[in-house]
């Protein structure tokens, strides 16, 4: 029970949620938002271009995320990066990527994004193919608009795997560790550090095990409770049927 006292009032700890949390307010909208965009764009475009981009946008997700992390890293890099080295054609100083707090959580934000659109992307594009031609033809002969189509008969007809993905997004930003272990070991001053990556560092570093299990079943218990949460909502909006 000590354990369970002290991690609270450790202000690490209380960083690492508020970091969390951070992340998963600006990622998991960001990564809702841009899969189901690109997942449009694959299913309702005519243009070859973007069957190639399935695969393109897909790679990222079954890369190893070590060794994207890595890559990213050199991009970020604040003297050798290739960011910076585009900006100086901009006649833009160099960017902190990962030196400033609040940059570096943003930053490892963009690389998490980039990472989780793929698997998103071929959730919503399955989704998409399951809704009938039939509907479109009949709201076109109704005389709807792509607007009116998108809104009135797509959104609504994707509200299953929209609620799924929500669901898994949540939980994977949740538990974020990858990243920030990887390019900045939770640094500068914590700014990036995850609660996933701070039971690692007090369990594997510090070997500070029922610390770091104190820290786990807290996560566990807040993921389970905002996942309960997400049900009931979405079992509210479907008049009771999930």
């Amino acid at each position: 029970f000590d354990n369970y006292v002290n991690i609270m009032q450790d202000p690490v700890f209380l960083k690492s949620i508020f970091n969390t949390l951070f992340y998963v307010i600006i990622g998991v909208p960001l990564v809702i938002i841009c899969s189901l965009g690109i997942a449009l764009m694959i299913n309702f475009s005519q243009a070859k271009i973007f069957q190639f981009f399935r695969l393109i946008f897909y790679t990222p997700s079954i890369t190893n995320v070590v060794a994207v992390a890595v890559v990213w890293s050199y991009l970020y890099n604040p003297r050798f990066g290739l960011l910076n080295y585009l900006l100086s054609f901009l006649d833009l100083g160099p960017v902190p990527w990962l030196q400033d707090p609040t940059i570096a959580k943003l930053s490892l934000i963009v690389l998490a994004v980039w990472r989780a659109i793929g698997v998103n992307m071929i959730i919503f594009l399955a989704a998409l193919q399951g809704i009938p031609k039939e509907y479109y033809e009949a709201a076109s002969l109704d005389g709807a608009n792509s607007r009116q189509q998108l809104f009135k008969i797509t959104v609504p007809m994707l509200r299953f795997a929209i609620f799924f993905v929500t669901v898994t997004t949540m939980i994977g930003w949740l538990q974020f560790f990858e990243e920030p272990f990887v390019m900045t070991e939770g640094g500068p001053l914590d700014s990036t550090n995850s609660v996933a990556l701070f039971i690692y560092q007090n369990g594997f570093q510090l070997s500070k095990f029922g610390y770091a299990a104190a820290g786990s079943f807290i996560l566990f218990i807040a993921i389970i409770i905002i996942t309960l949460i997400q049900f009931r909502i979405q079992r509210k909006n479907n008049g009771g049927d999930i």
